[in-house]
């Protein structure tokens, strides 16, 4: 009976062992999700079509917040769709405090900067009817991305994410 009583725990520690070696990723296959991953989002800036699942806030003022999903910042074509909370001092806003970052509008400045190799800077601008907005994104090959959000009513605001590889653009656009 003792030497059952050692023998299951070691069988059991070496089928253990032996079954979560095949669950790490070579090189090889890294490189190929890298390079995966690098392609989709080639795609979806080229195509305008990309949606940014953002996943923390960095106001101007206090600390970092962690955001719970759905908040997200979606581009289609010439259409901008901002779903972002908004923390900050307002100057001049609507009673209520107006529409913030949640809105959909005509982006009327769409600018890229391809100067590295590694990431994309994008720089556009919209008016969603209560204030003139400039959102600058860097777009990193690995799908992260970083936010910058600029107001004229609104101090800035900073956001972080990444590109969501679920997203399918509608096929209207």
């Amino acid at each position: 009976m003792s030497n059952l009583r050692f023998f299951i725990p070691l069988v059991a520690a070496i089928l253990l062992t032996t079954g979560c070696g095949p669950l790490r990723m070579t090189s090889e296959e890294k490189a190929a999700e890298a390079a995966r991953t690098a392609a989709f989002v080639k795609n979806g800036l080229d195509s305008r079509n990309y949606r940014i699942s953002v996943t923390r806030m960095y106001p101007l003022r206090g600390t970092s917040k962690v955001l719970s999903p759905p908040y997200s910042l979606k581009v289609e074509g010439k259409k901008l769709y901002s779903y972002l909370p908004y923390a900050g001092v307002a100057y001049s806003v609507p009673y209520g405090g107006g529409k913030a970052l949640n809105f959909d509008s005509e982006i009327s400045e769409y600018y890229e900067d391809l100067s590295r190799a590694d990431r994309r800077t994008i720089t556009l601008s919209t008016d969603n009817g209560e204030d003139v907005l400039i959102y600058t994104i860097v777009v990193f090959d690995n799908g992260k991305a970083d936010i910058d959000v600029r107001c004229r009513n609104r101090e800035g605001i900073a956001f972080s994410g990444e590109i969501d590889e679920t997203y399918v653009p509608d096929a209207k656009n």
